[in-house]
């Protein structure tokens, strides 16, 4: 975000029943699977989802997965989603195909270290990392709650609590903010989708409690009633694949900071963690988180750099968005003397080499509470330094 000082920010989320969420899941399942086999598999998995069909493609390296032991593992995620509807279903009415093939050996040579050559890095890219103050889990509000609404209900519809809402969801909601602060709650839109059986007035009054538990009470108690907005559209029953073509790494503002921050553009989910795209987005994470817990800024963005087959970021930017460039660059220097940015590096920092990925593919890859997630990952708290990301 921008040095405003008054100003409303709106940010979205999607659930894990959103197609687009469901191909991401199933892209980190193959990596997880692959990661469990070999810490050092290399895998770059896209998949679509669509009416009855998945299609997974890519280039992995590593031990040999039967295709049919892969195929069942994604009719389990299908079925943990909470899918089993006429047009797409964990059952055999979705045709699941799989084109995995080996890793080019061009781009192989380029991450593999040999000689004096250390690990380079799996492709060139900028990341972004970014914390601030405006939360416990030092994430950007707006995107925070958003998160927060869609998970609680997933929770409750997978353990038969919530009754007549079905997987596929999204959440959005605008904050006013006062001094640089969120002051207040100004809208809140859920579209999701439920059951024939379920009307308008009875989704708007189950998904209620789900606002309130999520959002804090100073930020929602101004909040206009004419300001909530459940399912404008109307009827939605027809969700998921079935209504909407899904792909691997099309959600990448909802995976980040809801666009109060920069994206380099490259998305996470499917990639192995010599992937820089996911491996340097989440290091840079780690130092921005450092930086605020450490209360050296109230906000810190952190990008990094690099360029295929080199082990070193080319170049390091740290805004600290309180116009003092001597501090700016002293957290710079003290990153690059103190942490070790190879890709190499991060993943030894961060324990990357593990199948700890599935679980993050839904609400946000950061910002995430430990029992939430695999313990010893760089999400847990668990791991090494002052905070996970």
């Amino acid at each position: 975000m921008s040095n405003l000082k008054n100003f409303l920010f709106t940010s979205e989320s999607v659930s894990e029943g959103h197609p687009d969420k469901v191909s991401d899941r199933i892209s980190d399942m193959v990596v997880d699977t692959y990661l469990s086999n070999d810490p050092y598999s290399r895998v770059a998995c896209e998949t679509l989802t669509t009416t009855n069909k998945v299609v997974l493609a890519g280039e992995v390296r590593g031990p040999e997965i039967k295709k049919d032991d892969l195929i069942q593992k994604v009719r389990e995620c299908i079925k943990d989603i909470g899918y089993d509807q006429d047009g797409f279903s964990w059952k055999d009415t979705t045709k699941i195909e799989t084109h995995l093939h080996a890793q080019s050996a061009d781009i192989a040579m380029g991450v593999d270290s040999s000689g004096n050559k250390d690990e380079g890095a799996g492709d060139q890219g900028i990341m972004f990392g970014y914390a601030c103050n405006e939360t416990d889990v030092l994430m950007p509000a707006p995107i925070h709650y958003s998160h927060k609404i869609l998970r609680l209900m997933a929770e409750d519809r997978k353990s038969g609590k919530l009754n007549g809402i079905e997987p596929d969801s999204k959440s959005q909601i605008t904050i006013e903010y006062k001094d640089g602060m969120p002051s207040a709650v100004t809208s809140v839109v859920i579209s999701t989708q439920h059951s024939k059986d379920v009307n308008l007035a009875q989704v708007k009054d189950l998904c209620m409690p789900y606002i309130e538990r999520s959002i804090p009470k100073n930020l929602l108690g101004s909040l206009d009633e004419k300001e909530i907005y459940i399912n404008p559209t109307g009827n939605f029953v027809i969700g998921g694949p079935d209504g909407d073509s899904g792909l691997t790494g099309r959600k990448i503002i909802v995976d980040t900071y809801g666009g109060a921050a920069p994206h380099g553009g490259g998305a996470f989910s499917g990639k192995d963690p010599t992937k820089v795209d996911r491996s340097a987005a989440y290091a840079s994470r780690y130092l921005a988180k450092n930086v605020v817990a450490s209360k050296v800024a109230d906000k810190c963005l952190i990008q990094l750099a690099y360029a295929i087959g080199v082990s070193k970021p080319l170049s390091i930017y740290v805004d600290l968005f309180d116009n003092d460039e001597e501090k700016n660059k002293h957290v710079e220097k003290l990153i690059n003397e103190n942490f070790d940015l190879s890709p190499r590096g991060i993943r030894e920092m961060l324990n990357l080499n593990k199948p700890i990925y599935e679980k993050t593919s839904a609400y946000g890859h950061f910002g995430r509470k430990p029992d939430e997630l695999t313990k010893g990952s760089p999400f847990s708290s668990t791991t090494g330094g002052k905070c996970n990301i």
